[in-house]
């Protein structure tokens, strides 16, 4: 006897449907799993056992295989309980035989008792299920609000096996979810205000450009300036997210276990500050079935790697690539993956060990060579894929006592919005969404100088010894200025203050 129920994995980031084919003989009762299960898999033999048996459901007294297939490709994790259990309860005519188990998927961890449990990659597997052309898909209570984000689909959250089987008796029908994306523009706050900050002017002003064209920053200055303090409201004044960019983030949370219960969407920019004692797989992604790192669940948001000297080396400059492409590949034997990594990089750092080289509050007392060997755990090419630099000095205590508020996110995210606006009508039709993301056709075309700005932008190029990639960066910062200025070109003030943005390459190294 042979009956088939359908349910779905993951690999990296995406969903891939899998088909469960129970095969029972008249034989003495005994329960395999085959299909290249792991741990995990293996012991549903004893969940689904228990679960139906206190459920008050008979399984069959045969000799019962189930196959997950592909056979070819790693079975990892709990959600396919919840299929397997269909497919024997089918067998044993529990679920009746003319229900629509060919147009359903199921998925879900079963408990001893029968309660169905969330797992994670909810989103992407009922997508998978969704484009192979199941109608229905049956998940997990907790996990329904973020299933019924997918349209095309009825999606049924269930809280145990009794909820599917009495679906299929039609004496209880489920309802499907209703998905809840109307409320996502509610989200789009992160709760933190740049009127908290006070003083560094010059600072904000490079945040706003950061955040108007999406480029990467780094922020140097000692400690108490406001650094973290900074870079933890960038996300107020960034564009709330569209919600393609919001699908994508949610796939990563989901698969990363990073979804609270009964949420559908990530609506508010992802904010990753990783500790610097993380490996650099932690921080790219990888292992040995390869998940997604921290770049990764920063995608469209921001990554604040904090005390930037002190992360390992191999660590910062494994960002690199990733800084350049806007994705990371992984190879392993399991196979090869990519990830999505379109963030904007946020990094803070001393000057020194002590913290105090250039204060005028403090005296620094680290040695020459000392400074040198700091600064250069920071390498070159690192430095130059960073498009905006700038120095926090420790504020005076008139800036600290002074009454009143700085300006709020809102006013600063209104002129962010109009300049990616800008933006957006210029690469309307191509893949790009922010200056940063310009290749060098782009830039040739909309970054065109007037005499006095080359003029700047040659002695900047000479007196820094600038590589090609920098020059390229000054001109997509130029460009985000100009937009901010409502500028159509990009003049002399602009290119300017781009240099002006990079000057650490020359103060410091």
């Amino acid at each position: 006897m042979l009956t088939t129920a359908y349910t779905a994995g993951i690999f990296g980031i995406d969903g891939f449907i899998i088909t469960v084919e129970c095969n029972a003989f008249q034989e003495i009762p005994s329960f395999e799993i085959v299909g290249l299960p792991d741990a995990a898999v293996k012991e549903a033999k004893q969940r689904v056992q228990a679960a139906a048996t206190n459920s008050g459901y008979r399984m069959p007294e045969m000799a019962v295989t189930i196959n997950l297939a592909p056979a070819d490709v790693k079975k990892e994790g709990s959600a396919f309980d919840l299929a397997i259990l269909v497919s024997m309860l089918t067998l044993s005519r529990i679920i009746p035989g003319d229900a629509p188990l060919e147009d359903s998927c199921f998925i879900g961890e079963l408990s001893f008792s029968g309660a169905v449990r969330g797992v994670r990659g909810v989103l992407p597997m009922v997508m998978a299920a969704r484009d192979a052309g199941k109608k229905y898909v049956f998940v997990p209570e907790a996990n329904a609000p973020e299933a019924a984000v997918v349209s095309g689909i009825s999606v049924f959250g269930v809280s145990s096996i009794c909820d599917v089987v009495d679906h299929f008796n039609k004496t209880a029908a489920l309802e499907p979810k209703k998905s809840t994306t109307d409320e996502f523009a509610l989200l789009c706050n992160s709760g933190l205000d740049f009127c908290d900050v006070k003083g560094q002017e010059r600072a904000k002003r490079a945040m706003e450009i950061a955040a108007a064209g999406g480029h990467n920053i780094l922020l140097i200055g000692p400690p108490g300036s406001g650094k973290s303090m900074l870079a933890k409201r960038l996300p107020s004044i960034l564009p709330p997210m569209t919600f393609e960019e919001a699908l994508v983030t949610t796939k990563i949370h989901s698969v990363s276990g990073l979804l609270g219960e009964g949420q559908s969407l990530v609506a508010i920019r992802p904010f990753r500050s990783p500790h610097h004692t993380l490996s650099a797989t932690s921080l790219v992604g990888g292992g040995k079935n390869p998940a997604p790192g921290e770049i990764s669940i920063a995608n469209n948001g921001v990554l604040f790697l904090d005390e930037l000297p002190e992360f390992p080396k191999n660590v910062s400059e494994s960002l690199r690539q990733p800084l350049e492409d806007g994705k990371v590949t992984i190879t392993r034997t399991a196979g090869r993956v990519t990830f999505p990594s379109s963030f904007m990089l946020v990094a803070a750092m001393n000057p020194c060990k002590c913290g105090y080289f250039g204060s005028r509050s403090k005296q620094c007392t680290c040695k020459k060579e000392d400074i040198k060997r700091y600064l250069a755990k920071i390498s070159g090419p690192l430095l130059d894929r960073i498009d905006i630099q700038v120095e926090m000095p420790a504020l005076e205590y008139e800036e600290l006592s002074r009454k009143g508020v700085g300006e709020a996110s809102e006013k600063v995210r209104d002129r962010v919005c109009a300049a990616r606006e800008r933006a957006r009508e210029r690469f309307e039709g191509t893949s790009i969404t922010c200056n940063a993301q310009m290749q060098s056709a782009q830039i040739r075309e909309h970054c065109g100088l007037d005499p006095a700005g080359n003029t700047i932008l040659k002695k900047a190029f000479e007196n820094m010894g600038m590589s090609a990639r920098g020059y390229d960066r000054i001109l997509r910062v130029a460009r985000t200025i100009a937009d901010l200025d409502g500028s159509e070109k990009v003049l002399a003030k602009h290119v300017a203050e781009a240099v002006q943005l990079r000057s650490l390459d020359r103060k410091y190294w």
